[in-house]
């Protein structure tokens, strides 16, 4: 028997386990994907509140159309077509702070202030860490959108959705009151922008900083997955080069 134990899954000659279930009998077509996907990182079923939320959070991560994630896949299949795996690498692999990685780093500025908490309103907890990210010349993860300007949809939908299913935690509070009280250090208003509330979201859910932005990567695989059957059936790849090389 091997030394290296994990309990995520095992194969043998007749049989797949996984979390501790029979893969074929227990697990296929009875747990969907999105559960499945929260069991393995949380090591627990979700609640049913706790799924729809989650869901939730992968829907609102999938896409965002033309975005350099989406363009870098896209050119790596028109230079490789014979490598799928290489053009959905290639536009994970985009993953940062500006796009995807900020659900990471949203869900950490506001679980770094929450261990700070010292008996604080949301509304003070919340003016102390953006003043201390602002003073620091740095951008408060979760605030503004290069296209939603005056409001991303996705913001109140999962604000509801954690409220009408009860899991509206200490993350999404204290989000929440960053939208309430950053005018007045930035001198201006900004959105609170969709993967700064998937990133509290997730955090609220119970999932550790360090592998929220796991989940992004998740959700937009689906996306450039997408992108990606649809550069095959209609390319726009080239096009892109072109356009690139005419102004050379």
């Amino acid at each position: 028997m091997s030394e290296y134990r994990t309990s995520i899954g095992s194969a043998d000659e007749t049989s797949i386990r996984l979390l501790g279930h029979d893969l074929a009998d227990d697990m296929m077509g009875k747990v969907g994907f999105g559960e499945l996907a929260f069991w393995l990182v949380a090591g627990r079923r979700p609640e049913p509140g706790e799924l729809r939320l989650f869901e939730a959070v992968l829907v609102a991560l999938a896409d965002h159309g033309f975005t350099p994630t989406v363009i870098a896949a896209r050119l790596t299949l028109t230079g490789a077509p014979e490598s799928l795996q290489g053009a959905l690498a290639a536009g994970l692999l985009g993953g940062g702070s500006r796009f995807l990685g900020v659900t990471e780093d949203c869900g950490r500025f506001l679980a770094d202030a929450l261990a700070a908490r010292q008996g604080e309103s949301d509304d003070e907890l919340a003016l102390e860490a953006v003043r201390a990210v602002h003073s620091a010349g740095e951008r408060v993860p979760g605030l503004g959108h290069p296209l939603h300007k005056n409001g991303d949809p996705r913001t109140p939908v999962i604000f509801r959705i954690a409220e009408e299913e009860g899991v509206l935690g200490p993350h999404l509070r204290l989000f929440d009151a960053v939208g309430r009280v950053h005018p007045e250090v930035l001198g201006k208003t900004l959105p609170l922008n969709g993967a700064g509330v998937c990133g509290a979201a997730l955090a609220d859910l119970g999932f550790p900083v360090g592998i929220l932005r796991g989940f992004a990567l998740l959700a937009r695989a689906a996306g450039l997955l997408g992108h990606l059957a649809e550069e095959l059936r209609n390319p726009a790849g080239p096009a892109i080069y072109d356009q690139v090389r005419a102004r050379e």
